[in-house]
């Protein structure tokens, strides 16, 4: 005998017919799922990238600042230690004592040499207005003659001549002043200008200077090109 199935309930308009849902038109696939663009994430990732680093950046910031004040953390300090105190009765060193400085011209009354000449000052006379008066050199000053008196050498081994001309004198103001011919010639009109070898000779020569003016030292020369020694005159 074959099982046969019961027939389906009645409804109101006949039996019913199981559910299977919309039936599908021929011919037409699937709709195919949509899947979420790439580009969107990207967005994403440029926006919440900064945010998260700068609130990184602030954490540490927080925590050094939070390290800093507590009272815990050891800290270097970079003041320098205290002097100490001197001992009691203990003498404090005496300042240093600045050496004198070289003194630039040599010492008053020394002999000299420049070139084949050796000079040697021996008197320095008071200020006068005229110098030979009523000879044939008459020399009158614009301000005072100071007249330096020094013995000429010559140390050589030819004869050279010798020029007050070339001759100079520094006041204490380092100002220099050359010599005066005329009063020169008035001066030395014994001395023929050359000497020999081994031979002494006593020139005197004559400075106009302004009144007042402190005469410090002379200044020397073999010749017009030499370098020319200082000797002091006080």
């Amino acid at each position: 005998m074959t099982y046969q199935p019961p027939p389906p309930p009645l409804g109101p308009a006949g039996p019913q017919q199981p559910y299977y849902g919309p039936p599908r038109q021929p011919g037409y696939p699937p709709p195919p799922q949509k899947k979420q663009s790439p580009v969107l994430w990207i967005i994403l990732g440029v926006v919440l990238a900064p945010i998260l680093l700068c609130g990184g950046c602030f954490g540490i910031v927080a925590m050094s600042s939070s390290n800093s004040d507590d009272p815990t953390t050891p800290r270097h300090s970079t003041s320098a230690a205290p002097l100490a105190a001197p001992a009691p009765g203990a003498q404090s060193p005496a300042p240093a004592t600045p050496a004198p400085p070289s003194s630039k011209y040599a010492p008053a009354g020394t002999a000299v040499r420049d070139g084949k000449f050796e000079f040697q000052v021996t008197a320095i006379d008071a200020p006068v207005t005229k110098i030979g008066a009523g000879s044939f050199w008459e020399a009158t000053a614009r301000g005072q003659f100071i007249v330096v008196h020094v013995n000429i050498t010559n140390v050589g081994n030819e004869p050279r001549g010798f020029f007050g001309d070339n001759q100079k004198l520094i006041d204490d103001q380092g100002r220099e002043f050359e010599a005066n011919w005329e009063a020169g010639q008035a001066l030395n009109d014994d001395i023929d200008g050359t000497l020999n070898p081994g031979f002494t000779v006593s020139a005197a020569i004559a400075f106009d200077i302004p009144p007042g003016t402190v005469p410090a030292a002379a200044e020397f020369h073999d010749s017009m090109f030499s370098g020319g020694v200082k000797v002091a005159l006080r």
